[in-house]
């Protein structure tokens, strides 16, 4: 049968240990792939290439359309961009598909029947790190939802649950709080629902839904969350499930398609033979599932399952099974786990449920376009960096700066409102949110009016934000206490 050409890339840290065990299953099992071999991550970035990924590699990426690829490191709190979201967004790969399932008794889990997928949203919400240092005192970074975004991906949380034979779709976010972005995401989840009514639909507050994630698993089939919502959802379970170390993740676009462990590339592990391979190879079972070869992914799965039942097991397991208890275990290196797998190639679990991956295929409806819906423009957030003047000093000078048309209505400090009444309890920053609006459309050309005479008292504004209407609803959020 003809083969299917997949892009690997190795990683860092453990990254290409766990690399080399996947491969070897991969070729032992007869999986129906080529590979060509990208390097990108640490040693790129130290070359120089910030980006971590050379031209050369999206060549092949893009070639080849199936990525396999190994953990690599990201700098925290400074240096390089995520390569993981780099190629992400690059690539279109809006779906973050991750099964968790309990593998009880073998590993202990309190819920035993716990078997879901998190849908997370790949490509946008805070992972856009639209990020600014604005003020000495103040940061900021912009949430970003949008429309075609979540309807792709709420349309795919459906069309996956329909064609893996799940019953309930739930959607998780913070609408309460944040009214206009995860209100949108809320929705249009509930517009997309009535178009599958042979599936149950419902809604959780996203604090009180992972509580439930966490003590009550197994009630839930296939979670649809955006971005950081879903990324940390699905730690959390898979954690639950027994170990992080054991889950894969696909990301999926309409083109392209990326597979890769959800863990880190643990660098103090690196080169000892200790790290589990297993994220990585359930991450392979999927790209084999895929790219059309389920057989061979079922009887992959069914060898490690058999290997997990059999008690062969990486350091990482090993310590989950004496701290319950359970000695009965042998505890065995990257190597020879990969070894251990191979040898049961062809036999099925005989405790755990055994795999079977019939062909899938999930293909989204169009997308509606309104890029003809009318914005009307009404007024103007005007955020000033001051440093010594107490609110009602600059309100007093903003009253004074107003136009005909722009009106003071509120000065916020970290989204409270603090004028035109000042609570002396508040907690004030050297960041102000002075809003303005107006009873009828403005123009740009109204708001320069505004910040020419903004500056004229001396001022410093340092960004704006328009304020819309759409209709006669406000397409802006009141202040905390407006």
């Amino acid at each position: 049968m003809e083969k299917t050409r997949i892009t690997i890339a190795r990683g860092d840290g453990i990254g290409p240990e766990i690399m080399d065990a996947v491969l070897r299953i991969l070729f032992a099992a007869n999986a129906r792939i080529d590979i060509d071999e990208i390097e990108v991550g640490e040693k790129i970035y130290l070359s120089g290439n910030t980006s971590g990924i050379p031209d050369s590699a999206w060549d092949i990426i893009k070639k080849n359309k199936i990525l396999l690829k190994a953990p690599i490191t990201t700098p925290q709190g400074g240096g390089y961009k995520s390569i993981n979201v780099t190629i992400r967004k690059t690539l279109g790969l809006y779906a973050n598909l991750r099964p968790v399932r309990s593998y009880h008794p073998i590993i202990p889990c309190k819920s035993p029947n716990m078997n879901l997928v998190i849908v997370r949203e790949n490509e946008e919400d805070l992972y856009a790190s639209i990020e600014y240092q604005q003020t000495s005192e103040m940061t900021m970074a912009l949430k970003i939802i949008s429309i075609p975004g979540t309807e792709k991906i709420i349309r795919f949380a459906f069309e996956y649950a329909r064609a893996t034979g799940r019953k309930k779709v739930t959607c998780m976010t913070k609408d309460n709080i944040l009214k206009i972005t995860d209100g949108l995401f809320h929705k249009i989840f509930e517009e997309i629902a009535k178009d599958y009514p042979d599936i149950t639909s419902e809604h959780w507050i996203i604090d009180i839904g992972m509580a439930k994630l966490a003590n009550s698993p197994e009630i839930f089939e296939v979670v649809v969350l955006p971005n950081l919502y879903g990324d940390i959802a699905s730690d959390v379970v898979a954690e639950i499930a027994g170990s992080v170390g054991l889950a894969g993740s696909a990301n999926i676009g309409d083109e392209y398609a990326m597979f890769e462990a959800i863990h880190g590339s643990a660098p103090k592990y690196a080169g000892l033979n200790k790290a589990n391979p297993s994220g990585l190879l359930n991450a392979a079972i999927m790209m084999l599932v895929h790219i059309g070869q389920g057989d061979i992914a079922q009887l992959i799965e069914n060898a490690w399952l058999k290997t997990l039942e059999d008690k062969v097991v990486t350091y990482d397991i090993a310590r989950i099974l004496k701290e319950n208890g359970i000695t009965d275990y042998k505890e065995v290196g990257t190597r020879e786990f990969a070894d251990a797998v191979i040898e049961r190639l062809g036999e099925e679990p005989k405790i755990l449920k055994p795999s079977k991956y019939p062909p899938i295929k999930i293909k989204i409806p169009e997308i509606r376009d309104v890029r003809d819906t009318k914005l009307t423009l009404r007024g103007v957030d005007v955020f000033l960096d001051e440093r010594k003047l107490k609110p009602s000093e600059i309100g007093k000078l903003l009253e004074e700066a107003q136009t005909e048309k722009l009106k003071l209505v509120m000065i916020s400090n970290r989204g409270q409102k603090v004028y035109p009444t000042e609570i002396t309890e508040t907690l004030l920053t050297d960041h102000w949110r002075c809003r303005f609006e107006s009873d009828s459309e403005i123009t740009h050309k109204d708001i320069r009016e505004l910040l020419e005479r903004i500056e004229a008292k001396g001022l410093n504004w340092i960004k704006l934000e328009n304020l819309y209407y759409i209709g006669d609803k406000r397409a802006y959020s009141l202040g905390q206490g407006q």
